[in-house]
């Protein structure tokens, strides 16, 4: 027959390690959570970055028609 000490030694244990599973596992979720927020509020970025640019790229070929109008003058 096993010692009644170490079989309470032994769940104690068990239980310590449960503990810390379900406390490692709570804080993941939390992480996991967290980078899904960012990912969701990163998602319109790319779209609004390319239509900046376009538009940016339109500015510069107005300019550059404005100063030859200019430079004609």
């Amino acid at each position: 027959m096993i010692d009644r000490k170490i079989t309470l030694a032994l769940i104690l244990a068990i239980a310590v390690e449960a503990a810390g599973l379900f406390a490692w596992a709570g804080a993941t979720g939390a992480r996991l959570n967290d980078v899904e927020l960012r990912v969701s509020t990163l998602l319109g970025v790319g779209e609004r970055l390319a239509r900046v640019e376009a538009q940016l790229e339109l500015a510069a070929t107005q300019l550059t028609r404005i100063q030859q109008k200019l430079d004609a003058n």
